[in-house]
C-alpha cells in the first residue's frame, strides 16, 4: 500500500517536448516526467534557475529541481492522446556563434532589445501540439522526496506560478482536482475519479477505446509491460537544460479493463 497524489491534465492544446533536431519540435503522446515535475515545481513556487540573476538563489533552485526529479515516481494514464496539430513559427533571435553573444538573457524582451533590430536573425521551426488530450497522473514520494504529497496537493489547488501543459501557450482548461489516496497499485490509483460528474457527458466523444499507461520502474503494479522505452526526461540541470535517460514501462489496455493484468 502506498500513498499517491492523483490529478488530471486536460487542455485544448498540449505539447510534451521530445528530442528535437533542427527546426522540428515534436510532441510526445504522453507527458514527459520533466513536464509533470515542472507543473509541481511551479505550483510549489520553485523558480527556474535559468531565469534568476542571483548566483546563490540559482544554485538553490537548481538543487531543488534535481531533488524533485529524483524524489518522485510517476505513472500516467492517457485516455485521450489528442489529434496532432502543426504550427509553423518564425522567431527573431540575436546573433550567436560569432563570439558576440555571450550574454545570458533572462527575458524575451532582453533578448530582442540587446542588439539593433537590423542585427536580429530569423529562425524557423515547426512545432507539434496535441488537441483535446486528457491524462490522469499518479505521483508517489520516494524516501528522498523534498516535499510531502499533501503539501504538493495543497499547492496544486493554489499554485504559486501559472501552470501550463508543456508550453506557456498551453494552460490547463480544467482544474487539476488533486487528491491524495492510498492504493495497492498504480492501476487502482489511476482509476480514481477526478473528472467532475457534472461535465463527464461532455467528454464522451473524447475517450479512446484503449488507454496508454506508462510508469516508472519502481512502481507497485501487477501489470506486465508491453514494452520498455528510454525517454530523455530526467532532470540533470534545469539551468543548462540537460536531461538524463529514464526507463519507462508502457502498456495499452481497454478502457473498461482498468484493472487488467
Amino acid at each position: 500500500m502506498r500513498d499517491y497524489l492523483v490529478f488530471q491534465l486536460y487542455g485544448p492544446f498540449v505539447s510534451w517536448g521530445d528530442i528535437a533536431v533542427g527546426e522540428e519540435r515534436p510532441s510526445a503522446l504522453v507527458p514527459t516526467k520533466s513536464a509533470v515535475l515542472g507543473i509541481l515545481a511551479a505550483a510549489k513556487g520553485v523558480k527556474r534557475p535559468d531565469r534568476l540573476q542571483d548566483d546563490k538563489e540559482r544554485k538553490v533552485c537548481e538543487i531543488q529541481h534535481v531533488q524533485m526529479s529524483q524524489g518522485y515516481g510517476i505513472a500516467v494514464k492517457t485516455d485521450a492522446a489528442g489529434m496532432p496539430l502543426f504550427d509553423y513559427h518564425t522567431i527573431q533571435v540575436p546573433s550567436s556563434g560569432s563570439g558576440r553573444n555571450k550574454k545570458t538573457f533572462y527575458t524575451r524582451r532582453d533578448e530582442l532589445c540587446w542588439e539593433e533590430k537590423s542585427l536580429l536573425n530569423t529562425i524557423l521551426s515547426r512545432r507539434e501540439y496535441r488537441q483535446d488530450a486528457y491524462y490522469t497522473v499518479a505521483v508517489w514520494a520516494r524516501p528522498q522526496a523534498p516535499f510531502s504529497l499533501n503539501e504538493l496537493c495543497r499547492k496544486l489547488l493554489e499554485p504559486e506560478y501559472m501552470l501550463y501543459l508543456g508550453r506557456k501557450a498551453c494552460p490547463p482548461a480544467l482544474p487539476l482536482n488533486p487528491i491524495v489516496v492510498s492504493a495497492s497499485s498504480i492501476e487502482k490509483a489511476l482509476d480514481q475519479e477526478v473528472l467532475p460528474e457534472e461535465i463527464k457527458d461532455n467528454f464522451d466523444g473524447l475517450w479512446q477505446d484503449r488507454s496508454i499507461i506508462t510508469w516508472d520502474m519502481d512502481a507497485e503494479t501487477q501489470m506486465q509491460p508491453m514494452q520498455t522505452v528510454e525517454r530523455r526526461d530526467g532532470i540533470l540541470s534545469r539551468l543548462r537544460w540537460q536531461f538524463s535517460v529514464r526507463s519507462e514501462h508502457q502498456k495499452i489496455i481497454q478502457r473498461e479493463a482498468s484493472h487488467a493484468e
